[in-house]
């Protein structure tokens, strides 16, 4: 679980309950958009019986739903692949950033001593 999952987890309890129904409003849509594309398919297919119809509906949707989902987890892993680059970069210049607080610190602390010696 990377640093923003946490955070974002203990800032938005809800937001798995949210997610979950998001997953199925996404799906169902899914499922709804694979039928129509099925019934478009098979609609000019004018020799096939309805039980011929219906097979190839089925295994349109089934295929439709299957790419769907392939589409669904690579689209996941870019995300989490971008999210672990910009958190990295993000504490790479957070450390930048306080190096650099401590410098002008430690420059300034110099600079003091140096005229009160």
């Amino acid at each position: 679980m990377s640093l923003t999952d946490k955070y974002l987890n203990d800032k938005f309890p809800n937001d798995k309950f949210l997610n979950d129904i998001e997953g199925h409003l996404l799906l169902a849509a899914t499922l709804e958009e694979g039928r129509t594309a099925a019934a478009r398919f098979s609609a000019p297919l004018h020799w096939l019986t309805d039980a011929q119809r219906g097979e190839v509906e089925r295994r349109f949707e089934a295929e439709y739903l299957a790419l769907a989902r392939v589409s669904w987890r690579h689209t996941a892993e870019r995300a989490g692949r971008l999210r672990d680059e910009y958190e990295a970069t993000y504490r790479g210049l957070r450390r930048r950033l306080l190096a650099a607080g401590l410098l002008t610190c430690a420059v300034a602390l110099g600079v003091l001593v140096v005229c009160l010696a």
